[in-house]
């Protein structure tokens, strides 16, 4: 049926969207440390950009400090740039293969800071899928204009639709909470 192949759609694309989000949050730096803070970085080497985790190892040795263990050294001075231009306000120390990101005490502005960052993450989030739920509905809609599917069908399938993403925006809203949770307990 089409709708089904339009739902499926929307549910990957939403779904997409919320996993993206959540791995953003992961970026932002509550208290220990954790490799997941790096996910978001990017690194130009070999001619196109790739995540820090597919040039080298990352590790936690304690709970201020992450290591990045890089396999090519020619990679090195890339990855150390990236750190250094990230959001994450951490100065890398490099020997030789391995840099190390001590991670400064939160101050009350940089919490601040990440509490804004996080904010406006989930309002772009919450924004791209009300902009999928607004796709899925005009597509309905054409189904509908089209003759493929009757009327009532039509507010059917858009009540799945707001349903999904009603749905997608709740799971955002608890993962903002829940990550301002941990901000203020610092």
């Amino acid at each position: 049926m089409m709708f089904e192949s339009i739902k499926n759609d929307i549910e990957k694309r939403m779904a997409s969207t919320t996993q993206s989000f959540k791995s953003d949050m992961q970026g932002i730096r509550a208290g220990r440390a954790s490799p997941s803070m790096l996910d978001s970085i990017k690194v130009e080497a070999y001619g196109q950009k790739m995540n820090i985790n597919q040039l080298g190892n990352i590790t936690t040795p304690d709970s201020r400090t992450i290591n990045v263990d890089i396999w090519d050294a020619s990679n090195v001075g890339f990855v150390e740039k990236s750190l250094r231009e990230s959001d994450l306000g951490i100065n890398p120390l490099i020997e030789g293969n391995l840099i190390r990101l001590p991670l400064p005490q939160l101050t009350e502005e940089r919490r601040v800071e990440f509490l804004k960052m996080a904010g406006k993450l989930s309002e772009s989030s919450k924004v791209a899928i009300r902009n999928i739920r607004r796709d899925g509905i005009e597509r309905i809609k054409k189904l509908e204009k089209n003759k493929d599917i009757g009327q009532d069908d039509s507010k059917k399938f858009q009540d799945v639709i707001d349903q999904m993403s009603a749905n997608q925006i709740k799971v955002i809203d608890e993962i903002i909470k829940i990550k301002e949770e941990d901000l203020s307990k610092i």
